[in-house]
């Protein structure tokens, strides 16, 4: 297996340890822009398209902000694309995603809360309620996310690199999609006044209208006691699954799932999954750009 590269940061590094787990003679190159940045042990740099590098798929793992040209770019070579999530920084391209469409090319928006189990689990046995109300909750401290660095400069403080909480925490969003499909109607509140200073969203919140109940997801930056948490509310029943511990719990604390997944399993398997895709020559995807780009909607419009 060859496997082109773009960006090669921290998620991109955990994307090259499921490769190396799927398949331990996986051949990495990395398309760099120039020869400054961090190298990994193994990959190969390259400073110019491979036109003919016999590459069976890229990896599009660079700032929110480039994805779109990247994906341009690559779409020369005709090969499957993983591209981490969000899809892209701001909305438009649509030329772009019709050139996909109209080559047929295999996509894949990388959101690997949806291959976390206990979110599974949610996804498999909600039906079994009837729900009243969903409560989704991620607060997080940025200033923690990459110790050593100057967190600032990162893209999650900069708009311009498509950085800020309701980007960066599009998860929430996606695995509601995923789970209850489109809502009805949608409201949103997007600020940047916390103590952090930053200049991208540090604050969303999002109001999702459903049929029969209201879902609402609360995304921040600024939370030093890190929590994740999923809270639906249905007839008899409550049901809270903390993400960050792999429980679900009822409303009288008993436990109706627990996690034991390893970590970074979630990576692994979505990788798994969308290696597979690619060896059956498959034309679609469970998460392809198309679908990203409707949750990428709901969390910009």
């Amino acid at each position: 297996m060859k496997v082109l590269m773009m960006g090669l940061g921290s998620i991109a590094r955990k994307h090259i340890a499921s490769l190396r787990t799927i398949d331990p003679s996986v051949e990495i190159v990395a398309w760099r822009s120039s020869h400054e940045g961090a190298s990994v042990e193994g990959v190969a740099d390259v400073y110019e398209l491979p036109m003919d590098g016999g590459f069976d798929f890229a990896i599009v793992s660079n700032p929110t902000s480039c994805h779109a040209s990247a994906i341009h770019a690559l779409l020369e070579l005709n090969i499957p694309l993983y591209i981490e999530k969000p899809l892209f920084a701001d909305l438009g391209h649509q030329e772009l995603l019709e050139e996909i469409r109209r080559r047929g090319i295999l996509t894949h928006v990388a959101c690997d809360m949806r291959y976390i189990d206990t979110v599974r689990y949610i996804h498999d046995h909600v039906q079994e309620l009837r729900v009243n109300e969903v409560n989704v909750y991620c607060g997080s401290y940025l200033p923690s996310w990459r110790p050593g660095t100057s967190w600032r400069n990162g893209y999650s403080a900069r708009p311009e690199l498509g950085g800020g909480a309701h980007l960066d925490l599009i998860h929430e969003l996606d695995y509601l999609y995923w789970i209850f499909g489109r809502p009805q109607r949608t409201q949103k509140v997007l600020r940047s006044v916390s103590s952090l200073e930053i200049g991208s969203v540090d604050y969303a919140n999002y109001i999702w209208e459903y049929p029969s109940f209201t879902a609402s997801v609360v995304l921040n930056y600024f939370r030093k006691d890190y929590r994740r948490t999923v809270e639906i509310v249905a007839d008899g029943t409550t049901w809270t699954a903390d993400l960050a511990t792999g429980d679900i719990i009822d409303e009288t604390g008993r436990v109706l799932f627990r996690s034991a997944q390893e970590a970074d399993g979630d990576y692994l398997a979505q990788m798994r999954a969308f290696v597979e895709l690619v060896r059956q020559h498959a034309v679609t995807s469970s998460n392809d750009v198309f679908e990203a780009y409707e949750v990428l909607k709901l969390c910009l419009e």
